[in-house]
């Protein structure tokens, strides 16, 4: 790559300067059902001094991951440190009530004060509104008494600085991003070595000077951990016919002698469309270790023979049953 992948840029259209990595912390949650794993408050809190330790200056949470935990893991690292390290850029996200899904406006506002709580905040840097598909009434949240509106009331009142939109489905997206004025958005999943059912819409929010957020760039996983030791694609176990692209993915890194995650992060990370891409990590390792293949050398010929490579653009994520527990 021709410049430094740990480079800052600017948030759409906002005044925020972020890293063009983003670590995730879902997992920091210890959310065995969607990951197949455990982490323990230990090797989050190690997890979140490691980021804060390095060049990355930009953290994605929510505050439904691990029902909160993920908020306070990290929060108890901003506490011991005394506050953000100086230009760090931190995310969260509005969520539904976990018992009801209820998602209108107060709901937004008690989501909101939990995160504050939790990470022993003032007010966020970004906040999106988070999966209004999994809502009891997509129509309530995103209507005059919902959690939407809310959202856009507390960018008015300061306690946020930008406003985002972090969904699953396109269909759910699109409107929504072209009749409110996001400053990012997040899709996670659809964009990928492997999956492109994101591509238009990026493209749209990247016309409308939206930030492009490109979550989970190794399929949930499997391109980082690879498809012998991680039978899982998008957060559930897969089957042989579910990997054999991926597996067709492995052979070309394997052939020229790279890493597939570095493959599978580097085609986020050369899209001039997207701003950011949102890596997740469960242990320090990690970190470490996504930095070395942001900036590891792919040949051209990588590229050239994934490109012949077909991918799919239905929805990887349409079967998945959620578990924020």
């Amino acid at each position: 790559m021709s410049t430094d992948p740990i480079e800052k840029t600017t948030l759409g259209r906002t005044d925020l300067s972020v890293s063009k990595i983003c670590f995730g912390t879902s997992s920091l949650g210890d959310m065995p059902g969607t990951y197949g794993y455990d982490v323990s408050e230990d090797r989050a809190r190690e997890t979140v001094r490691a980021i804060f330790s390095g060049p990355v200056n930009f953290l994605d949470t929510s505050r439904i991951y691990g029902l909160g935990r993920s908020e306070e893991r990290i929060g108890d690292v901003i506490r011991e440190r005394g506050g953000l390290p100086e230009g760090f850029v931190l995310s969260t996200k509005l969520d539904r009530d976990p018992q009801t899904n209820r998602f209108d406006a107060s709901q937004a506002r008690r989501s909101l004060e939990e995160s504050l709580r939790a990470l022993g905040l003032d007010r966020l840097d970004l906040l999106h509104l988070h999966d209004p598909e999994h809502a009891d009434s997509l129509d309530v949240a995103t209507g005059a008494q919902g959690a939407l509106p809310e959202l856009f009331r507390m960018r008015e009142e300061g306690l946020v600085k930008a406003v985002g939109l972090a969904a699953g489905p396109v269909d759910v997206m699109m409107p929504l991003l072209r009749d409110w004025n996001f400053d990012a958005m997040i899709t996670h999943n659809r964009f990928t070595l492997a999956n492109r059912n994101a591509e238009a819409m990026i493209s749209y929010a990247h016309s409308k000077g939206i930030a492009v957020l490109n979550a989970a760039p190794y399929a949930g996983g499997v391109l980082a951990k690879g498809s012998d030791s991680y039978r899982r694609y998008v957060y559930q176990e897969a089957s042989d016919d579910v990997l054999d692209p991926i597996r067709r993915i492995e052979a070309i890194c394997s052939k020229h002698g790279v890493p597939p995650g570095a493959v599978a992060l580097q085609f986020s990370m050369r899209d001039e469309r997207v701003t950011s891409t949102i890596c997740g990590v469960s242990k320090p390792e990690r970190v470490a270790q996504t930095l070395e293949w942001a900036r590891w050398p792919v040949p051209q010929a990588v590229w050239d023979e994934l490109a012949s490579l077909s991918y799919s653009l239905d929805d990887p994520e349409a079967s998945r049953q959620y578990n924020p527990g």
